[in-house]
């Protein structure tokens, strides 16, 4: 009786320090609190007022930190211009003409336009306006109540400064560069035969994250299970981002009153941020602690 007791209470704890969105990080020289919220692109902004003390937390900072901020209508351009192949790339060198075709008539189906009007981008880019496309349809994707980019928008209404930690430079790669050539073709072919793929990882991240488990959500990406196009090799970039992260985050954290707001992918796990600023010797606990 007493060993079933305690299995139950041993898995509550787990569940539990498990189950959090919000966190805030203290101490090693921090001067005021600050605070950590996870967010998901899939999630609607409602789900944001069920969780306890957000906005408060957010009412008590003074500026908002985010992957990127790009208000800069050149550095929109510039991130354009770079999802541009160099004219001595042609798309069709890496298909076969059945797979080519395929693509193709995916792309037209789906965006409207086929490789003679995107071939010119790169597989990266177009296996992420692949993706979005198939989130609207069978995620319910809606990037106007995504609870993803919602402080950010606030912020700006309120004037409240907004810091990315990624440059242009670091932005361009992370999104047009970050695989190599070969298997951005990869993984829009794969893309395009296995969208199933895709929607399940999706929506397995997002049931996750509206349980506040985190780490589970690094698990599910980096588990050779998973083969959609966000995958194990992925992962291994964001950990190293994260590293950086930790230092570009040090002026912020130790003037206090920071409000970070990131994706959920980049803070479970061994190598996610929660776990690489404790190792620093931040201080992060859950906000809404049971």
């Amino acid at each position: 009786m007493m060993r079933k007791l305690f299995f139950i209470l041993f898995t509550l704890c787990v569940s539990l320090a498990n189950g959090q969105v919000l966190y805030q990080i203290s101490g090693n020289g921090a001067q005021a609190n600050s605070y950590l919220i996870a967010t998901n692109k899939l999630t609607d902004i409602s789900f944001l007022d069920t969780i306890p003390n957000l906005f408060k937390c957010y009412g008590q900072s003074d500026k908002v930190i985010t992957e990127f901020a790009m208000i800069d209508y050149q550095a929109i351009a510039a991130l354009r211009q770079a999802a541009i192949l160099p004219d001595s790339i042609r798309l069709s060198h890496y298909y076969t003409t059945d797979e080519y075709q395929l693509i193709d008539e995916s792309l037209q189906l789906t965006l409207g336009m086929g490789i003679d009007k995107l071939g010119r981008m790169k597989p990266q880019y177009l296996t992420e306006m692949y993706r979005v496309e198939l989130l609207k349809k069978w995620a319910g994707y809606d990037d106007n109540r995504s609870s993803e980019h919602f402080f950010e928008t606030v912020a700006r209404q309120q004037n409240k400064p907004i810091f990315g930690l990624d440059d242009i430079g670091e932005t361009m790669f992370m999104q047009f560069d970050r695989e190599p050539f070969h298997w951005q073709c990869t993984e829009l072919k794969n893309i395009i035969e296995y969208p199933e793929r895709e929607i399940k990882l999706e929506k397995n991240i997002r049931d996750l994250y509206k349980m506040g488990r985190l780490l589970d959500i690094s698990y599910l990406i980096s588990s050779p299970d998973n083969l959609s196009t966000i995958s194990y090799s992925d992962y291994q970039v964001y950990i190293k981002r994260n590293k950086e992260w930790v230092k570009r985050l040090k002026p912020y954290l130790i003037e206090g009153k920071a409000f970070i707001v990131l994706d959920a992918m980049y803070l479970g796990g061994e190598g996610g941020l929660i776990a690489l600023l404790k190792a620093a010797g931040y201080k992060v606990k859950p906000v809404n602690r049971k």
